[in-house]
């Protein structure tokens, strides 16, 4: 019976490093598209829209978008920068033809939340916005994570909907389906500070697969002892 539970360890054991060399070809391969991405030029908008709807997929993808800040209907996403607690403020973006677009402006310290504190960022007119396309969140990405306070304008995760729909928008708004992540070209005043995307993801799943790996054969070396045994026994 021991015997037969540790066949089916090792199976196991085997089965979680081949998953973990699956997953390692895929995060080498997001990583190296994510790395293309963000060094090519940025395109227009109208391109990256119809990268959108052809792969719904836009991640990093830079573009450069035109069109007048609706202040008023900033929406705050708790986050930190730099080891400092804060907000990443997300700014409605009305572009030419009426759409909106909901734009990562940068990170603001907690106690600068106010828009009232830090009115030199907040740029009047048509402004040009260059930086990175994000992906919109299907759902909350997890159960650990707070519910959204939407009446206190603070949001622990991305739920693109809820924030343009309590940003006060024109009746009947449409909205370009993904953020886009502002760069660090400075903002009057120094805030909101842009270029807060991160890019940094971690791939430790060559690590993980030999960690298995070696289990499986530490495992298999005690069986192969345990099968011999009795015969040098006898």
């Amino acid at each position: 019976m021991l015997l037969g539970l540790g066949l089916v360890l090792f199976a196991i054991l085997l089965g979680l490093g081949t998953w973990q060399v699956q997953r390692l070809h895929w995060k080498e391969g997001l990583l190296e598209t994510i790395d293309r991405r963000t060094h090519a030029a940025p395109l227009p908008l109208a391109d990256v829209e119809r990268q959108f709807a052809a792969f719904h997929d836009v991640d990093y993808t830079p573009v450069t978008v035109t069109g007048t800040f609706l202040h008023r209907g900033e929406r705050h996403f708790f986050s930190t920068w730099q080891g400092d607690t804060g907000f990443n403020v997300y700014t409605p973006l009305q572009l030419d033809d009426g759409r909106f677009v909901l734009v990562n402006r940068g990170f603001v310290p907690y106690d600068l939340k106010d828009p009232a504190k830090r009115r030199l960022g907040e740029v009047a007119g048509k402004v040009t916005v260059t930086g990175l396309a994000r992906n919109p969140l299907p759902e909350k990405p997890s159960t650990m994570l707070p519910d959204n306070d939407v009446a206190k304008n603070i949001f622990y995760w991305k739920d693109r909907d809820v924030m343009a729909s309590s940003a006060g928008l024109p009746a009947g708004a449409a909205l370009v389906p993904f953020f886009i992540d502002a760069d660090r070209t400075p903002n009057p005043g120094g805030l909101p500070v842009g270029g807060v995307t991160i890019i940094d993801l971690p791939n430790n799943h060559l690590q993980y697969a030999v960690t298995w790996y070696g289990l499986a054969a530490a495992l298999a070396a005690v069986l192969i002892l345990r099968l011999r045994r009795p015969a040098k026994e006898g």
